[in-house]
């Protein structure tokens, strides 16, 4: 055992926390054995005090020049040099080449600021130039040293990108949809990019200025099962099952795909699929899977045999998406070759002992045996994110705002193609998750392995900086889930309870930094979900770097009292909303269907502890009635007591109308609260108890839109948005 002195030597090096407060403001210890176990995951010794403690220096051991040093464009380019005392500044000259190719140099004795090196061995000089926003190139040389220092500078701006109208107080208003969970009569099963430009076109036409998606990362094709979009394969490509596959241009021209979509056989199976209430994904992917390696080999003959102008979109795109696609498309391949040959390839962890990493001989020998096969999933990747671009085009020629918004997700699956090929950047040895809180007490264990922090800096941000452009690609804002992941995040040791785990901190002020930078490449504004307990620093850092927080009514209650804050006391960079996808919706929270289900599926098995919750539900339910009542939205007929008011499609838009009426720039809203519908998207902490992220919506977009009360609300949204922006 690590003595504890130590340990927490070596904790405070690597930016573990050894303590924390609980969600009810107790101070905690975190147990040793728990921070070893993080320590170890992170690849230091923990055989011995002597071990661990010499293993810490060995990293931590500073350099003469940092990887990378992130400044705003307002500051000065001040460069810490870590030099011993005895160092001869004179022996050291700079040079630095710009993004935009421009080059620079100068001696650093003639540019020093000043000499700190009798406290922490550091040296600063000043870059006499004035750099633009973008990554430059620092490299230093010194006399009698053959190889040269390099560093990446970063020069970003203070906060994050705003269209004009969200600059200059437009409020706006949007769905928030899974997209797998829209029908229509043309999809095969699941909401495709298709019914995401029907479903743009119908909003924008009304007034809405975005669409929300739910993460679109890719999953697993061989294993569609494994449908959680918050635990994909890879946050930096697309989920292929989301092509809407008649759009391709190949299908009208591929004679045998539309001979195989036209039998009789195929239709029953279509029209069934797009039937049943669940989404059939296992299905869903067969459907596709038939059609799309047929449209595949009608590009090859048509197109890349005869180096068309389609062919060369094709191959700039796979030369843009270099290694990190070659891996997608190698990862998807082999698991859809294994699948075919054995059971329950659930991912990576379950191939055959060969073919488990990225970089094995095997691997690449497959690959090069193969190249029609991973090609397939080069094209699939291609056709999916021009689908997703036309869906933002359109977007903008109808007049939205923002048009699409995506969500990132806080992590990757251990078993999916991100963490197969990768170079150290995610620590497998970890899971995240949260600590035990009110609603929560045993903790979360998302399951998700973590970015490590060090190899970020090390590497100069390039995994992070892959990842916001990827997904700010095709789109006018991305929701980060989680954003206080960016600060810190709960890393749990793996086969550890989610109880037993410590926060791990981040270098929040350089990751900020960089998204606001990328933000403003991609024109893309953000929000941060920001739910749960956020430190003040935080949400002051969140605030100066122009992140729009997150709103959820029925969790915005004041401090004092407990009553609902208006939402007039909202911020104005904030998104506001009634519901999220891991809630309930507005009918099954107010007819407290959440709470029922969970007793019968066993997630409340305190028969006292559910009473409770029945008990507060009732409460919350007539504080919002008298919140509501208060701002003079109740409508007439509407009853004051809660006990006997159900919820119905008048009170459903008041509540929506309230939240309207309110200063944050953006208001999304659940198309199920739309329909009236009461099932939940997602039950968090379940499993198999409930079958997540399958649900549909109870209509069609044809029939939802041909609605009376649903063309009365989103007008009156329209209307209650602009009346809120000229206050």
């Amino acid at each position: 055992m690590i003595d504890l002195n130590v340990l927490k030597q070596a904790a405070e090096q690597v930016n573990i926390a050894d303590s924390y407060i609980s969600a009810w403001g107790i101070h905690t210890d975190v147990k040793p054995e728990v921070i070893e176990g993080l320590l170890a995951s992170l690849g230091y010794d923990t055989s011995s005090d002597e071990a661990l403690l010499a293993s810490v220096e060995k990293q931590h051991k500073s350099e003469v020049l940092e990887p990378v040093y992130v400044l705003h464009d307002d500051e000065p380019m001040d460069i810490g040099l870590h030099l011993a005392v005895g160092g001869r500044e004179s022996d050291f000259q700079w040079y630095l080449l710009t993004e935009q190719g421009e080059t620079y140099s100068g001696d650093v004795s003639q540019t020093l600021l000043r000499d700190e090196r009798e406290t922490n061995e550091t040296l600063y000089f000043r870059l006499p130039v004035t750099l633009p926003l973008g990554y430059h190139q620092l490299t230093l040389t010194r006399k009698r040293r053959k190889a040269p220092y390099s560093a990446t500078i970063i020069v970003a701006p203070r906060d994050c990108y705003k269209q004009p109208a969200l600059l200059q107080g437009k409020k706006m208003w949007g769905p928030s949809v899974q997209l797998y969970t829209l029908r229509t009569q043309h999809n095969w099963g699941m909401g495709d990019f298709g019914d995401l430009k029907q479903l743009v076109a119908d909003i924008a036409s009304r007034g809405g200025d975005f669409v929300g998606l739910n993460p679109i990362h890719s999953l697993f094709p061989a294993n569609p099962e494994a449908a959680s979009p918050y635990s994909p394969s890879s946050r930096r490509w697309l989920n292929i099952l989301y092509i809407d596959v008649s759009s391709v241009p190949e299908f009208s021209l591929s004679a045998q795909a539309q001979q195989c979509v036209g039998s009789p056989e195929f239709q029953s199976r279509l029209q069934k699929a797009r039937e049943t209430h669940w989404v059939n994904y296992t299905e869903v992917a067969q459907l596709k899977m038939s059609v799309l390696p047929l449209l595949y080999q009608e590009f090859r003959h048509r197109h890349l045999e005869l180096n068309s102008e389609r062919a060369q979109q094709f191959k700039e795109f796979v030369d843009a998406g270099g290694e990190s696609l070659r891996q997608q498309a190698v990862f998807d391949a082999l698991h859809a070759y294994v699948s075919a040959k054995q059971e329950h390839v659930w991912g990576w962890p379950a191939f055959p002992e060969e073919y488990r990493r990225y970089e094995n001989a095997d691997v690449q020998a497959y690959a090069e045996q193969n190249p029609e096969h991973v090609e397939l999933y080069l094209y699939l990747q291609w056709v999916a994110d021009a689908q997703i671009k036309e869906a933002q085009q359109l977007a903008i020629e109808k007049g939205m705002v923002v048009g699409l918004y995506r969500d990132l997700a806080v992590g990757v699956a251990d078993s999916g193609s991100e963490t197969w090929s990768d170079n150290g950047n995610v620590v497998l040895g970890a899971s995240v998750g949260a600590p035990p809180d009110v609603l929560g007490p045993l903790g979360q264990n998302w399951g998700l392995p973590p970015l490590n922090p060090e190899k970020l800096r090390a590497t100069g941000y390039q995994l992070f900086i892959q990842l916001l452009r990827r997904n700010m690609q095709h789109c006018g804002a991305l929701r980060i889930d989680h954003v206080m992941g960016l600060l810190r995040l709960w890393w749990i040791p793996r086969g550890e309870s989610a109880t037993n785990g410590a926060y791990m901190y981040y270098p929040v002020k350089e990751m900020l930094a960089i998204l606001a930078l990328e933000s403003h490449r991609q024109q893309c504004s953000v929000i941060g979900e920001d739910l749960g307990t956020v430190p003040e620093e935080m949400a002051q850092l969140l605030r100066d770097a122009g992140v729009h927080s997150y709103k959820v009514f029925f969790f915005e209650t004041s401090k004092t009292d407990g009553g609902y804050i208006s939402p007039a006391h909202y911020p104005a960079q904030s998104m506001a909303t009634l519901c999220t996808h891991d809630m309930p919706t507005l009918r099954g929270f107010w007819h407290s269907e959440d709470l029922k289900l969970g007793g019968e599926i066993g997630l409340y098995p305190d028969k006292e502890q559910l009473q409770k919750l029945f008990d507060d539900r009732l409460k919350c339910k007539q504080g919002i009635l008298d919140s509501v009542a208060w701002h003079g939205r109740l409508p007439e007929g509407v009853g004051r007591d809660a006990f006997h008011v159900p919820m119905d499609s008048y009170l459903s838009e008041a509540l929506q109308l309230h939240v309207a009426a309110g200063a944050s720039a953006l208001l999304s809203v659940q198309l199920e609260d739309w329909l009236e519908m009461d099932q939940p998207v997602n039950i968090p902490g379940t499993v198999s108890e409930y079958p997540n992220w399958r649900r549909k919506l109870s209509l069609n977009l044809e029939q939802m839109f041909a609605k009376e009360e649903i063309n009365r609300i989103s007008l009156h949204l329209t209307e209650t948005r602009q009346g809120a922006s000229k206050q």
